[in-house]
């Protein structure tokens, strides 16, 4: 791990406003940055940085902090699919996405998963203060201009009834995942993955996992 990446000692927390905050992204650069910007906010402290998924989830198991910052894209692959095992494990630390991802439907789909903020990169400066501050009081913020186009496009239908979590494990069985490996992915146990596949299949009156890959492709679930 860079120099400047372990967790840092935690801080004298007597004032009850102070927001305590892990950041987790794969840049140094960034992490130094974000790091700066929230800790010359008066009643702010950040606990650690992680530079992957698995040093945030230790970081935010030993810390407890109020705010878990979330690159959506580390290193080993998207994050998104990891928040609601989060927000699970760790129902009292709040998470704010960051990302350079700007369109509705990743905003769209984070939030639904249970993220509270969603701040581009390109406006972390102006918005990342303000966005940990609402998440630390259990508001939202979206930024506003991704804001008024989320609100501009409707949700996509869901396809035959299934849940966001069904399409999440059909899409990932359509990849060529196991039950074991999906339930790696998004952070379920296995028997869980198995009762998802089961309702899946018979929402879709599926039985083979070719049928379950031409069914993603047609429906564009997955790249053709």
């Amino acid at each position: 791990m860079a120099e400047g990446d372990a967790a840092l000692a935690p801080q004298d927390s007597g004032d009850p406003r102070r927001i305590r905050v892990v950041i987790a992204d794969d840049h140094a650069v960034v992490r130094r940055g974000l790091r700066q910007l929230l800790e010359v906010e008066e009643g702010f402290e950040v606990c650690a940085v992680a530079s992957d998924l698995a040093d945030a989830r230790r970081y935010v198991r030993g810390h407890h902090p109020d705010v878990l910052v979330l690159d959506l894209n580390l290193s080993e692959g998207p994050s998104l699919a990891a928040i609601p095992g989060l927000r699970d494990e760790f129902p009292d630390t709040q998470i704010v996405v960051l990302t350079m991802q700007n369109e509705p439907a990743y905003a769209r789909q984070a939030l639904s998963a249970g993220a509270l903020g969603y701040v581009l990169k390109e406006a972390a400066e102006a918005e990342l203060v303000e966005a940990v501050r609402r998440a630390a009081d259990g508001d939202t913020y979206l930024n506003p201009r991704l804001g008024a186009r989320v609100a501009a496009e409707p949700p996509p239908g869901l396809p035959d009834g299934l849940s966001e979590r069904e399409v999440e494990v059909l899409r990932l069985i359509a990849l060529g995942h196991t039950n074991a490996e999906v339930a790696e992915h998004l952070f379920l146990s296995v028997r869980t993955v198995e009762t998802h596949r089961a309702h899946i299949q018979q929402k879709l009156r599926l039985n083979s996992r070719s049928e379950l890959v031409g069914y993603a492709l047609e429906h564009g679930l997955i790249g053709n």
